[in-house]
């Protein structure tokens, strides 16, 4: 298998100015509601890149959970990997990629804690064993087997038989405010078609980019 051999034709149809929202926000909600109504798998799965203390970048997979005006939305352990480069660098990119729709969408903006409210909220609205799964992994610790996560989430599961779960102090969400969205529809002959999306006040400006 050559992989430089390996190639398609993107042939969906592209985007135009006049299909676009004023709005990013308001453009990507729509995006989405088509990707979910073209029963995609995840659609709500975005790459979330953050950058540590040494300007090393990573990469992860986390599942978008609210879209608001003021921005994206999503989960984790405040002790992860992610949550402490946050921390350090509040700057973080999201990326999803709808292959089958051949869009992609790209997010630069800035995290922001979600109060303990917002936070209780999505919480207590988690099936129950997933509540005992963010209390039972402490994420991005070594662990020396998974007998012992699995055997720590027993444990739990059995304490908290009766009764609700408190929201663990170690775990809540992020919003990140964009600065930035683009979004990229795939075009015959690679000449495909970008428009970026830039906060400048209250406002959005919109540029076409080369392919």
């Amino acid at each position: 298998m050559e992989l430089a051999d390996m190639r398609r034709e993107y042939t969906r149809g592209g985007l135009r100015r006049d299909n676009l929202q004023t709005n990013p926000v308001d453009q990507f909600n729509l995006w989405l509601s088509q990707a979910v109504d073209a029963k995609l798998t995840d659609p709500t799965a975005m790459t979330v890149a953050t950058v540590d203390e040494h300007g090393q970048p990573f990469q992860r997979i986390v599942l978008l959970k609210n879209v608001e005006e003021d921005g994206f939305v999503f989960y984790t352990n405040l002790g992860s990997r992610k949550a402490q480069h946050i921390e350090h660098n509040q700057r973080v990119s999201l990326h999803f990629p709808w292959h089958p729709l051949e869009r992609q969408v790209h997010i630069t903006g800035v995290a922001e804690k979600l109060t303990a409210k917002e936070n209780m909220r999505y919480f207590t609205s988690r099936p129950k064993d997933s509540q005992i799964a963010a209390i039972a992994s402490r994420q991005s610790r070594r662990i020396s087997a998974r007998g012992v996560l699995e055997a720590t989430f027993l444990e739990l599961k059995k304490k908290f038989a009766q009764g609700d779960i408190p929201v663990p102090s170690f775990w809540g969400g992020f919003r990140i405010r964009p600065t930035s969205i683009e979004f990229w529809q795939g075009g015959e002959n690679r000449l495909h078609d970008r428009f970026l999306y830039s906060r400048e006040g209250n406002e959005w400006i919109i540029d076409r980019l080369a392919p």
